[in-house]
C-alpha cells in the first residue's frame, strides 16, 4: 500500500518525504453559498422561497473554467483549498432526496484539482443556519420540519434576511450575523444539539426533532463521502480530510436568563432582542426593543424601537399541509404555537415568562451549563457522530474539528476522542476592521484577551499604534493555537477562516485604486499567523463572481481576494497606462474551446509583467502572494516575511540531511523576489531557485539542500514603494519591530 500522502506526526503535517508540510490555503469558492440556477445571490428576491426547485450544479464553478481558477490559486502559492459547499447543495429538494448531478459535477472539479498537486478538505458550511434564516447551509424544508415559517421572519424580525430586506442596496453591513441571537437560528441550533433534552415533545417521523436533524444533516455528508470513495482516486490524493461544522452556534443552550442579553454576547447591532423579547415578536406580539450600533470605539446603544409584527407569527400555522415533504410530525407537537410554550417556558394566554432560567441547566444532569460546558457535552456528541460516520467510508481521512468560534476547545487531551488524526480548526476576524470596515492603524483590542478574562476592564485590552496592533494579532492567534494544545492535545492548529473587507472605507479603492488600507490590513493579519507558528491556514476568500458594486453577493460582504471588476495580471510587458479607475478585462463569455493562454492571467508571474502594487485594483496582492515554506526536511522552527523591508526568513532544525530528490522547499513569488534579483544568506547547503509547473502552475520556488542540525536562510527582495503609506524605506522593518514587543495599552 502506497503511503499516504499527507500525514500527521507529533502535531505536524508530513508528505510522503517525511517533509513538514506547511497548508497555505485559500476557501474557494465563496459562489457555493448560493444557487446557481436560478442564480441567486442573497439581494434578489425573486422566486426566494421556491427553494425546493433549486440546484447547485455549477458551483463552485463550472467545469469549464475550473483550470482558470485553479491555476490562478497555485500561482498565487496556495497549495490548499478548504472546499465550500453546503447542505442545500446536496438534499435541497426534500429529506433524503439528493441531488446526483451536483454530486457528479463535484467529483469533476475535484479530479481537475489533481493536476495543481493541492491539499483539499471538504468544508460543510453553514452560516446562520440556512438562506432562509439570512446565511448559507441547510435546505429550506429544515425550518418547516421545525415548525417555522420562514415566509415571516421579516416582520417577526425571527431572521434578518438580505433577501426580503425592502432596501437590499443598503441593507446594514454584518448585520447579518446577529441572527444567531434571533429566534430562528436560537430554535434551530437548539433543535440540533440539544432537542432531546430542551424540546422532548418534537417527535417527527418517531424520533426527536435533534436526531431528525443531526441524522440528515450527517447522512447527506457521508453519502457526497461514499460517492468520493466511489470515485477511487480522490480519497487521500486529493481530499485529504472533511471540516467538522462550520461555526457552529449553541442556540439557547446554557442561556441563564431569557429576559436579559447574556454578557458574552459582544456582537449587538440593529434591533437587539433578549430571547425573551424574540419569543415574544415570533408569536406576534408587539415589543419595544433596544438598539445597537457599532461605531469608532465598538458597540454602543443608539435608541429604542417597536417591532410590531401585527399578529403574524414565525410558527407555521395550525393548518399548514405538511405532506409536501413526506414525514410526519407527531400530535404532541401542534403547529401554530410556541414551541417553548408547549415546553411550559411561557404561558402564552397571558404572555407570562414561567421559566426564565429554563435552559440554564442540562435536565439529564442538573449541571449549569456555560459555553465550555456546552462544547464538552452537546457539541462533543454531535462531532463524534459526525466523525464516527465520515470516518466508515473515508478511513484515513484527517478530521478538521471546528468547536464554537473563540470559545474555549473540547477537553479531550488524553482522553479516547484525542484522535491522532485530527486538525484544531479554529476561525478568527479583526472584528473591529470586519464591523467598521475601517482599517484602523491607531488601535484596536485583544477581543480574545477580553473574552478569557485579561483585563480588568475593557479599555485595557485596547492596544495603540499599528506595531502593538500586529503584536496583539500574533498574541491572540498564539493563544488560540495554545489552548488546542492545552485543551485538545498535541494537533496541528490549521486556521480556516481569517480575512479582511476590501470595500474599506466606502470603497474608496475602487474609486482611486489605493488600496493601501486593504495591504495594511491584510499584511497584519499574515504576519499574525506567520508569528503564531500555525501549521496552515484557509484564507477567507476566493470568490469567482465578486463585483465591486456587490462584493461577494451575500449579505454586502466583500473579503474576496479576487474581483472580476480588477485587473487581472497583465501579458504585456509594458506597465499599465496610469488611471484612476479599475477595469475588467477578463472576458468570461468568450466563444469557443478554452485553454488556459486564452486568459492574460495565466502567463508566468514576474516583475516585467506585474505591477502587484502600483496598477490600481490589485486588492492588495503584494500582502497575500508571500513567500513560504512549502516542504521542510525536519521541523519549522520560524518563519515570516517583512512586507516593508521585502525580507523572508526561515530557520529549521533537521535530523536529517535533505535528499536530493526530496530538498527543502519555499515558495518564492517573483514580484517580491526576481531570481536574479535576491540576496541569499545562508547558513549552509546548497540553494537553487528555479520557475516550473510542477504542480499545473507557473510557480518560483526555493530548493534548498542541507545537512543536518539547525541552519538559517535569509532572502532579500526587491524593496518598492508600497502602495501604502508606510513611511521611508530606512524605517526598520515590521517584523524587526513586532519582534521587540513594542506594545502600549491604553
Amino acid at each position: 500500500m502506497a503511503p499516504l500522502r499527507l500525514t500527521i506526526e507529533d502535531g505536524h503535517f508530513r508528505d510522503d518525504h517525511g517533509r513538514q508540510v506547511t497548508l497555505r490555503g485559500i476557501n474557494a469558492a465563496g459562489d457555493a453559498k448560493y444557487p446557481s440556477n436560478p442564480d441567486q445571490p442573497s439581494h434578489i428576491p425573486q422566486d426566494f422561497f421556491d427553494g425546493d426547485n433549486v440546484n447547485f450544479h455549477s458551483r463552485p464553478f463550472p467545469k469549464e473554467d475550473a483550470h482558470l481558477h485553479f491555476s490562478r490559486l497555485k500561482r498565487w502559492g496556495y497549495n490548499t483549498i478548504r472546499y465550500v459547499f453546503t447542505w442545500e447543495a446536496i438534499e435541497s429538494a426534500g429529506p433524503g432526496i439528493y441531488d446526483e448531478e451536483w454530486i457528479s459535477h463535484t467529483i469533476e472539479i475535484l479530479r481537475l484539482a489533481r493536476d495543481y498537486g493541492f491539499y483539499i478538505f471538504m468544508d460543510p458550511h453553514q452560516d446562520v443556519w440556512s438562506r432562509f434564516s439570512g446565511g448559507s447551509g441547510a435546505p429550506m424544508w429544515t425550518l418547516y420540519a421545525c415548525g417555522l415559517n420562514p415566509q415571516s421572519f421579516a416582520a417577526t424580525e425571527a431572521a434578518l434576511v438580505h433577501n426580503t430586506y425592502p432596501d437590499p442596496e443598503n441593507f446594514p453591513k454584518m448585520i447579518w450575523s446577529t441572527n444567531y441571537t434571533r429566534l430562528a437560528c436560537q430554535v434551530i441550533f437548539t433543535f440540533f444539539f440539544a432537542g432531546r433534552d430542551f424540546a422532548p415533545k418534537c417527535i417527527i417521523d418517531g424520533q426527536n426533532i435533534q436526531d431528525y436533524l443531526q441524522g440528515h444533516f450527517i447522512g447527506a455528508l457521508t453519502h457526497l463521502a461514499k460517492r468520493i470513495h466511489q470515485a477511487e482516486d480522490l480519497e487521500d490524493d486529493i481530499v485529504i480530510g472533511w471540516e467538522s461544522m462550520n461555526e457552529p452556534n449553541r442556540g439557547l443552550v446554557g442561556w441563564p436568563d431569557l429576559t436579559t442579553i447574556p454578557s458574552e454576547q459582544k456582537l449587538q447591532k440593529g434591533t437587539s432582542p433578549t430571547a425573551w423579547q424574540a419569543i415574544l415578536t415570533g408569536s406576534g406580539r408587539a415589543c419595544e426593543i433596544d438598539t445597537w450600533d457599532f461605531g469608532g470605539m465598538g458597540p454602543y446603544k443608539s435608541g429604542r424601537v417597536l417591532v410590531d409584527p401585527q399578529g403574524e407569527h414565525a410558527w407555521l400555522p395550525v393548518d399548514y399541509d405538511e405532506s409536501r415533504y413526506g414525514y410526519k410530525r407527531d400530535p404532541g407537537w401542534k403547529l401554530g404555537e410556541c414551541v417553548w410554550a408547549q415546553h411550559g417556558v411561557w404561558d402564552p394566554s397571558n404572555d407570562t415568562l414561567l421559566k426564565k432560567d429554563y435552559f440554564r441547566k442540562n435536565p439529564r444532569t442538573g449541571e449549569v451549563i456555560d459555553y465550555e460546558q456546552f462544547t464538552n457535552t452537546y457539541f462533543m456528541e454531535y462531532y463524534r457522530r459526525h466523525r464516527d460516520s465520515i470516518r466508515s467510508v473515508h478511513k484515513d481521512c484527517i478530521l478538521f474539528c471546528q468547536p464554537p468560534v473563540l470559545e474555549i476547545p473540547p477537553s479531550i487531551k488524553g482522553t479516547e476522542d484525542d484522535d491522532p488524526k485530527m486538525v484544531y480548526a479554529p476561525h478568527y476576524y479583526d472584528g473591529v476592521t470586519l464591523m467598521t470596515k475601517k482599517w484602523n492603524r491607531y488601535w484596536n483590542v485583544d477581543v480574545f484577551g477580553i473574552l478569557r478574562g485579561r483585563y480588568m476592564s475593557p479599555a485595557f485590552a485596547v492596544k495603540i499604534g499599528e506595531t502593538a496592533i500586529r503584536n496583539c494579532f500574533r498574541d491572540q492567534l498564539s493563544a488560540i493555537k495554545q489552548e488546542g494544545l492545552d485543551y485538545m492535545g498535541n494537533h496541528p492548529c490549521v486556521l480556516t477562516e481569517f480575512g479582511i473587507p476590501y470595500d474599506m472605507d466606502d470603497k474608496y479603492a475602487y474609486k482611486t485604486g489605493d488600496y493601501s488600507s486593504q495591504s495594511g490590513a491584510m499584511d497584519a493579519n499574515h504576519f499574525a499567523v506567520e508569528a503564531s507558528s500555525m501549521a496552515g491556514y484557509t484564507l477567507w476568500l476566493y470568490m469567482c463572481e465578486n463585483k465591486h458594486h456587490l462584493g461577494d453577493q451575500w449579505n454586502g460582504e466583500d473579503l474576496s481576494i479576487f474581483s472580476l471588476d480588477d485587473r487581472p495580471l497583465p501579458i504585456s510587458p509594458l506597465p499599465p497606462s496610469p488611471n484612476n479607475e479599475s477595469t475588467t478585462t477578463l472576458d468570461l463569455q468568450k466563444a469557443g474551446p478554452t485553454t488556459r493562454k486564452d486568459y492574460s492571467d495565466e502567463s508566468t508571474v514576474n516583475p516585467g509583467n506585474l505591477r502587484l502594487t502600483n496598477a490600481p485594483g490589485f486588492r492588495a496582492a503584494e500582502a497575500y502572494v508571500r513567500p513560504s515554506p512549502i516542504a521542510t526536511v525536519g521541523k519549522i522552527l520560524h518563519s515570516g516575511f517583512d512586507l516593508r523591508s521585502c525580507i523572508f526568513t526561515f530557520r529549521l532544525h533537521a535530523h536529517t540531511a535533505a535528499a536530493e530528490h526530496a530538498p527543502t522547499e519555499v515558495f518564492l513569488p517573483e514580484f517580491h523576489f526576481p531570481k536574479d534579483q535576491c540576496e541569499i544568506v545562508v547558513t549552509g547547503g546548497k540553494w537553487q531557485i528555479s520557475t516550473d509547473d510542477a504542480d499545473g502552475g507557473m510557480i518560483q520556488r526555493l530548493r534548498w539542500w542541507h545537512v543536518e542540525g539547525e541552519h538559517h536562510i535569509k532572502i532579500t527582495g526587491v524593496q518598492r514603494r508600497q502602495n501604502m503609506a508606510l513611511g521611508n524605506a530606512e524605517e526598520e522593518g515590521y517584523l524587526d519591530q513586532c519582534q521587540q514587543s513594542k506594545c502600549s495599552v491604553m
